[in-house]
């Protein structure tokens, strides 16, 4: 008898520990401060000392093969908040964005200080189209939350714009035939390309290491390409950077500093030596000035 007391009262007393700490944890992470600068209400997952805000998208209606999808079924965004051993706040989430407030929302994340560590979607047949932002990183409560709260108040800005996503870029349409100068692309990035009616791609490999078949390289797709089309003063670039998780942040700022969409971030192997990430690119403008934002993009990796 006094055995199973004895186990009850120390059950009792983890318990009691538990709840202790998680209580402490609750406080240090200031979870009102959090709510009063993102303006979202929150709750707080004592089994893992996480505080989570969510904001449904619920200004416009999304289909999914012809089905309203509401919210509830994975439109909505959210942000975790957690303390750090350190004393930092750490803060992981996914936001909910239609394709013309991507790079808007990617660009004030960045200038916030946080990471965007995936961008992809999640359906098909969905209209308007959505793809998901993964974000991350770490600092004090006001500095994370704050950032969370730039880039929903950005998907304001763009929906009080335009009540509708966009379906383009709202640009004149392309010229119908390629004259890019070639040269010109390969002095700025300092490679020699591929010419086509026109058009111009370079490609840089990489080598990573795939398991038994060994080293993978630049014709088995890890590599870094851009594509050139349309006329010097009027020319798009579309490409992938193949990076390292070290570089990925770099490549971003650079591309987004030289007005370069982004478009994907994301693997294309599983279980490579070094860890490979991809993203894929858009661009529009005059093709000097894209061969130089995707030069500074590489320029980053070099360092």
């Amino acid at each position: 008898m006094h055995l199973r007391i004895g186990w009850r009262l120390v059950a009792l007393a983890a318990l009691m520990a538990n709840a202790t700490a998680a209580g402490a944890e609750s406080a240090r992470l200031d979870t009102g401060r959090i709510e009063e600068i993102t303006g979202l209400k929150g709750t707080f997952a004592e089994a893992e000392a996480v505080f989570k805000v969510t904001s449904p998208r619920t200004d416009t209606r999304v289909s999914v093969d012809g089905w309203v999808m509401p919210p509830f079924m994975g439109l909505t965004s959210w942000a975790s908040f957690h303390s750090t051993p350190a004393g930092k706040t750490m803060v992981m989430g996914d936001l909910v964005l239609f394709q013309d407030e991507v790079n808007p929302v990617l660009s004030a994340l960045l200038e916030s200080g946080l990471e965007v560590t995936a961008l992809h979607n999640h359906f098909f047949f969905d209209e308007p189209k959505v793809y998901f932002m993964h974000i991350g990183g770490e600092g004090t409560t006001d500095q994370v939350a704050k950032a969370v709260r730039a880039a929903l108040d950005k998907v304001k800005d763009v929906r009080a714009k335009v009540a509708s996503p966009a379906t383009g870029f709202g640009l004149p349409p392309m010229p119908p035939t390629s004259a890019i100068t070639g040269k010109t692309v390969e002095d700025i990035v300092g490679v020699k390309g591929q010419a086509n009616q026109g058009m111009l791609k370079v490609v840089i490999g990489r080598t990573a290491k795939a398991g038994s078949a060994g080293d993978v390289s630049k014709e088995m797709g890890v590599n870094t390409w851009a594509a050139f089309a349309g006329t010097d003063d009027d020319a798009v670039v579309d490409g992938d950077f193949a990076m390292l998780e070290s570089e990925l942040q770099g490549v971003l700022k650079a591309l987004r500093k030289a007005d370069i969409n982004i478009v994907a971030i994301h693997h294309h192997m599983a279980g490579e030596t070094p860890r490979y990430l991809f993203l894929h690119y858009w661009g529009r403008g005059r093709v000097e000035a894209l061969a130089r934002g995707v030069k500074s993009a590489l320029a980053t990796q070099a360092q």
